[in-house]
């Protein structure tokens, strides 16, 4: 710090400062003008360093993008309520993908007598956490100096404590520009999260002798954290007992999957095999699984799962009323209430000495790559389809590490094995079209200079509503490959047309009306040219594919963060057809 604190914002950075935060990600606002001050001139704009974004729902999903890679929080800053409003589809992003971020919003003097005309009260709101409280962790308001240093340090113990979710402190603008005549710090190192739950020992034993004594143990792998040796102990416990193993792309890599005992490859509903193997099972090992009840309710129907259900996490403490991501009501007969990566560690050390060797351990198959598909031709003339942009990214990036911010929805998994807990960061929580791009650079953010080569790989939808959120990778020298696979539609939709068509008898060949972005087709090359990144395409053909990733990947290496524009033929895979469509909980064809 430049020196001693003089005004309420300078206080209000420095618990920034202790909070830990490397960034503060923003869209300038006049709300908390204070405070910008604060970090530019009082703390010299490091520790935190501000991040500029061109909308406040970019700063949030970059926040986001971060903390899947680090499980670390980033600040936000959000200019009163229209920065808030802009901001709140990222926040229930973040809510539903149960990340840690700290978002500092800002409101007009809430003292009348001290608002500016016109703008201070159209800005001026006297419950500002009210926008967002359904979907956040925590919020205050507070009304002071000390009090506003006291909820920020509040906020980050509580979003950095297990279960993780965001948290929200609006600040006065009047506070932050009040006069401080001394000033007391708080000792930081007193305000740490507390430590995390240890699971019930009885419950562990249990569940110990369970998995040990089983034959066809399976593991429901979800939500769990990017840590190296937390991966390499659930691959003990499931190689211990003998367990197949069953990921799911909503959520990051949690097990190899080109393990002997993972599943099918991963996907957004389970496939007839998984379902079968789970009917199976005499033991469930669920490790926050998202949608549990929906997953067995897939595979039993409205039978009750005739095997023992053991559950591990605790995201339930984040549950309330306004908000069904509590999902359908799962039976669980042992539930190990902690960090599923803390129930693994107990759950190896309470298993017998030496292997249980099982028959699916046996019998399971090392996971073979499919041979690539015949590419479509029209006119002669071989098209892309997404199945085949995934084949040939993996052939460019060739042995790189790298970690996958982002899949569309028709990503063909069975193409990109998944070997390491970073090698694929999961969606984005809520289904907020748009969140990608912001993620991207969020999650390149994380790893930038670790060898580790961001890509994502998005619809256009997805790009187009969140693109300008690159422009922050382009002003910070942040390497990332973006691939969009473009199929001029937002085509989810149109298979709900042609549902509703076919269920009504009403003319499939109106599906698209209303659905595609042609006529004329956005240039995203161009866009991202525009923003100072590197932009390829469009991209129409195998061989000009094969050309423009090979380009990309050189620009990524060099520091370059770069948009490749592929137009891909429309139409999903069946097993993704299947989960946009179903119309019962979790049940497909």
């Amino acid at each position: 710090m430049s020196g001693q604190v003089e005004w309420g914002s300078d206080a209000i950075a420095g618990a920034l400062r202790q909070s830990g935060v490397p960034y503060v990600a923003l869209n300038p606002g006049a709300s908390f003008r204070g405070l910008h001050d604060s970090l530019v001139n009082f703390l010299g704009n490091e520790d935190p360093e501000m991040l500029v974004c061109l909308h406040e729902e970019h700063a949030v999903a970059i926040a986001h993008g971060y903390a899947k890679v680090t499980g670390e929080p980033l600040g936000v800053l959000l200019h009163s309520n229209v920065g808030l409003m802009h901001a709140s589809m990222a926040i229930f992003n973040g809510f539903c993908d149960r990340v840690p971020m700290l978002v500092i919003g800002a409101t007009g003097p809430l003292a009348a007598d001290s608002r500016r005309p016109w703008i201070d009260w159209i800005h001026t709101a006297s419950d500002m956490p009210a926008l967002v409280r359904d979907f956040v962790k925590w919020d205050d308001q507070p009304t002071t100096v000390r009090a506003s240093v006291d909820s920020i340090l509040r906020a980050n113990q509580l979003t950095r404590a297990y279960p993780h979710a965001p948290t929200y402190v609006c600040v006065d603008a009047a506070v932050q520009e009040q006069r401080v005549v001394s000033w007391r710090s708080r000792e930081a190192g007193r305000y740490r999260a507390p430590s995390r739950s240890a699971p019930d020992a009885d419950a562990v034993v249990r569940a110990a002798e369970l998995l040990a004594a089983a034959r066809n143990p399976v593991v429901l792998a979800g939500r769990v954290s990017r840590d190296p040796e937390a991966w390499r102990r659930r691959i003990e416990l499931a190689e211990r007992v003998g367990a197949r193993v069953v990921t799911d792309l909503k959520t990051a890599a949690a097990f190899p999957t080109d393990h002997p005992l993972h599943g099918d490859a991963p996907g957004n509903v389970l496939t007839a095999s998984d379902r079968a193997m789970l009917t199976a099972a005499d033991v469930l090992l669920a490790l926050e699984w998202e949608d549990l009840g929906g997953t067995l309710a897939a595979a039993f129907g409205d039978r009750e799962p005739g095997a023992t259900v053991i559950a591990a996490g605790s995201e339930h403490e984040l549950f309330n009323g306004w908000t069904k991501n509590d999902y359908a009501l799962a039976p669980v007969d042992i539930s190990l209430n902690c960090h599923p990566d803390d129930a693994v560690r107990a759950l190896v050390a309470a298993l017998p000495a030496g292997d249980c060797p099982r028959e699916t351990a046996a019998d399971a198959s090392v996971a073979v790559l499919p041979a690539p598909e015949p590419p479509p031709a029209v006119d002669g003339a071989p098209r892309v389809t997404v199945g085949l942009l995934g084949q040939r990214l993996r052939a460019a990036v060739g042995p790189r590490p790298t970690a996958l911010a982002r899949v569309p929805t028709s990503w063909e998994a069975q193409h990109w094995p998944l070997s390491d807990p970073l090698s694929y960061l999961g969606s984005d929580g809520g289904g907020g079209v748009g969140s990608g791009p912001g993620i991207a650079v969020g999650a390149a953010l994380a790893l930038k200079g670790s060898g580790r080569m961001p890509i994502a790989v998005m619809g256009d939808g997805d790009a187009l509503m969140g693109i300008t959120a690159l422009w922050t990778a382009a002003r910070y020298e942040i390497p990332l490959l973006v691939v969009v696979a473009n199929n001029g539609s937002y085509f989810n939709d149109e298979l709900h047309q042609t549902r509703m068509a076919d269920l009504r008898g009403r003319p499939r060949e109106n599906a698209h009306i209303g659905m595609r972005t042609e006529g004329p087709r956005p240039d995203i090359a161009h866009m991202a040219e525009d923003m100072g990144l590197v932009g390829i395409g469009p991209v129409h053909s195998l061989e000009q594919l094969d050309q423009a990733l090979a380009r990309a990947v050189e620009h990524v290496e060099g520091g370059r963060p770069t948009v490749v524009d592929v137009i891909v033929e429309r139409g999903y895979p069946p097993r993704a057809e299947a989960g946009v469509l179903n119309d019962r909980r979790g049940v497909t064809a």
